[in-house]
């Protein structure tokens, strides 16, 4: 798959929204569901999201439900995560991740590449 580079953290007021990207490099992007994760300081890194290859299924995470959406753009070679009504709790690094051998997958061991992670800091 290559390389997996998110963007689009940063620093946001509780109740606030944002948009993750996540770009990745090479030609076979469709070939892969796509996941977010998420860790937090002191806590294991959790599922948030996960898209299907066409981005005709996804699943999220309970704590998120309602709140995120994830899409793709395979011409782009991109995964979103739109992220509305933020609250404290979703302070964490976010991580996208390609699987290449799952429909969907909400464990990380399910997936085959990481990126690097961007911050998301919600303030109360």
């Amino acid at each position: 798959q290559g390389q997996l580079v998110e963007s689009g953290g940063g620093l946001v007021q509780a109740g606030g929204s944002l948009r993750l990207s996540c770009a990745a490099s090479g030609r076979t992007f469709s070939t892969y569901a796509m996941g977010w994760f998420r860790q937090a300081p002191g806590k294991e890194r959790e599922f948030v999201a996960t898209i299907s290859r066409s981005g005709g299924l996804t699943s999220y995470a309970d704590s998120v439900k309602g709140r995120f959406s994830i899409s793709r753009d395979n011409a782009k070679n991109t995964v979103y995560l739109q992220m509305n009504n933020l609250k404290p709790e979703d302070t964490a690094v976010y991580y996208c991740a390609a699987a290449s051998k799952t429909i969907l997958g909400s464990t990380w061991t399910a997936y085959d590449y990481w990126g690097q992670g961007t911050q998301v800091t919600v303030s109360s």
